[in-house]
């Protein structure tokens, strides 16, 4: 399998404001990247820029070996890239099932339920399709007994759970997550990692994740990531991030020698 993620040397500015200052990163296949840094470091910014939503000054990214440079979302994701948000992106009135199938039709063309109605026969039959596959996507991430569930009365931690499914319906093999562990609990923070841990050796994912959370996160991961003012101060095995002064003087707010 060629990289998943090779980011070079990029730059994304705001008017004067640069956002990413030169930035490279990569994931290699079936890996966990951490990327941390403080609030306003350009973690979203890298993550749209990698995604399509944000587009570089200069630097380049390549998915899957290949350059994605002016590539909009839509193609990207059918790279085999899937992104989950800071913000829950569920249909909160609609059914855990219902949030899982809606993701799934909006990979297709054949209109989703405004077709079904219609009586479409390709409706029909993709309609199906979806059904079965989402019951497999709860079960792989354990929610089948809560698939008749509204999305918008779940707790946090199968909120998340059930916004990783919906990621998991696009079939990535690169997943971006933003703050996963964000609003959890404890204990819904130790089975969102070992599902992630699962899902990575079955499903042969690679993960890039943005956590302010490091007790969650560094255990996660194979290689970590730290961004300051938009430029890529380290990076090294959490073990030597931990113990990196630049790190703890940029991130935790303590003087380097401290």
């Amino acid at each position: 399998m060629s990289t998943p993620l090779v980011v070079s040397d990029l730059t994304v500015a705001f008017g004067g404001l640069r956002a990413l200052d030169a930035a490279s990163l990569r994931v290699e296949a079936r890996t966990c990247v951490a990327l941390i840094g403080p609030n306003g470091a350009g973690k979203t910014t890298l993550f749209d820029a990698i995604t399509g939503i944000a587009f570089p000054r200069s630097g380049r990214v390549e998915l899957f070996g290949q350059n994605v440079d002016g590539w909009p979302l839509h193609r990207r994701v059918r790279l085999g890239v899937g992104r989950t948000f800071q913000r829950l992106e569920l249909f909160g009135s609609l059914s855990v099932r219902d949030n899982v199938i809606v993701a799934l039709e909006a990979q297709t063309d054949a209109g989703g339920i405004a077709a079904e109605l219609m009586r479409r026969s390709a409706a029909l039959s993709v309609r199906r399709r979806a059904e079965a596959r989402a019951d497999e996507l709860l079960e792989l991430t354990g929610l089948t007994e809560l698939a008749g569930a509204r999305a918008g009365e779940l707790p946090m931690g199968h909120a998340r759970t059930l916004e990783l499914a919906r990621t998991l319906a696009t079939n990535p093999k690169l997943l971006l997550l933003d703050e996963p562990s964000s609003g959890l609990n404890d204990s819904e923070t130790e089975a969102l990692a070992g599902l992630l841990k699962r899902l990575q050796s079955e499903q042969d994912l690679s993960l890039l994740v943005v956590e302010h959370d490091m007790n969650f996160v560094l255990p996660l991961s194979d290689e970590v990531y730290v961004l300051d003012f938009g430029r890529v101060i380290a990076q090294d095995t959490p073990d030597a991030i931990r113990r990196n002064e630049a790190v703890r003087a940029a991130y935790l707010g303590e003087e380097v020698g401290a």
